[in-house]
């Protein structure tokens, strides 16, 4: 049964999760647990899950993309033991009771069915209008922000978030164009980002860090995972399992910062005398990375980073 909704889950998704049995692995699922998906995206996570679920186990999922609601709101129909909720898993804290689950899964960043979707504006490989929103229906398009955003704030928002050196270069080629003519379309944004910078020998598209910081930008997404943080810290039961899985280094960067915080004694000083520190709330389980295998069935796997807490009573 289980192999077979995990075949499920591929087919339904398009894609296997990444990571996807150390995940499940790393959440050391009791059949009878209660457990959050915090990124639903297409479901294929919740749906291996949901295979090593008893009949008394349950799994509530979120996500604030209204076509992966969609999906979910499928599978709920299909399995009572599942819900799925609308919203950003910042606020999941607010959805739950305190200490109430036995695991979270975070798998952080874009998905693959929005980076494949032309019209959600996240791909510059593919020509649509300039969106990047992870919800659609709420905040800013990436469009609304690049025509008013300063050139100072742009600059910092592409060096902090997308670590590219000629972020000042970007920043100013786009406040200069914007007065002539909008940028309203993906492909051409790229275009005129790679038209300013040198030549690249790295292999990688000029475009690439700019729009990885835009998007990081306008779906506040850093804020979002350290919120996210401190809500799984409030939901987890004792020996409840926080697994994230991220995909650049400003997203386990904050995971790693946040479970060292809570896992290890701050140090003293020897011109001190020792201070009384809070209780250690979670153990440290260590990070993992996709195995060779997994690499070279997707490449996209090669930058994830899985790290794995467990709530201390």
């Amino acid at each position: 049964m289980a192999q077979q909704l995990n075949r499920a889950a591929s087919v339904s998704t398009g894609h296997r999760p990444v990571m996807l049995d150390a995940a499940l692995d790393a959440l050391n699922v009791q059949p009878e647990g209660h457990y959050v998906d915090a990124t639903f995206g297409r479901g294929g996570h919740s749906r291996a899950l949901l295979a090593r679920l008893g009949g008394e186990g349950r799994l509530v999922a979120f996500d604030r993309d209204p076509e992966a609601v969609a999906a979910g709101m499928q599978l709920a129909a299909a399995d009572s033991r599942f819900q799925m909720r609308r919203g950003n898993f910042a606020d999941i804290a607010d959805e739950l009771p305190a200490a109430s689950v036995n695991g979270i899964l975070f798998d952080f960043g874009v998905s693959s069915p929005q980076l494949d979707q032309a019209e959600r504006g996240f791909s510059f490989l593919r020509d649509g209008p300039l969106d990047m929103r992870m919800d659609p229906d709420g905040g800013q398009s990436a469009a609304e922000w690049l025509a008013q955003v300063s050139e100072t704030e742009l600059a910092d928002v592409i060096y902090t978030y997308g670590d590219e050196k000629y972020s000042r270069r970007i920043a100013r080629a786009i406040v200069a164009r914007r007065s002539e003519e909008p940028f309203t379309r993906t492909v051409e944004l790229a275009e005129f980002i790679a038209s300013v910078l040198p030549r690249s020998h790295d292999g990688i598209h000029p475009a690439t860090r700019a729009f990885q910081a835009i998007r990081i930008a306008i779906n506040s997404e850093l804020q979002a995972i350290e919120r996210g943080m401190d809500a799984a810290h409030v939901l987890l039961a004792a020996q409840g399992r926080l697994v994230t899985i991220s995909f650049h280094s400003l997203e386990d960067r904050l995971v790693k910062q946040f479970i060292a915080r809570h896992s290890r004694a701050p140090q003293g000083s020897r011109r001190l005398p020792p201070a009384a520190s809070a209780a250690l709330t979670l153990r440290d389980l260590g990070k993992q990375r996709a195995s060779d295998e997994e690499v070279a069935a997707n490449p996209r796997s090669r930058s994830a980073v899985m790290r794995v807490a467990e709530r201390l009573a």
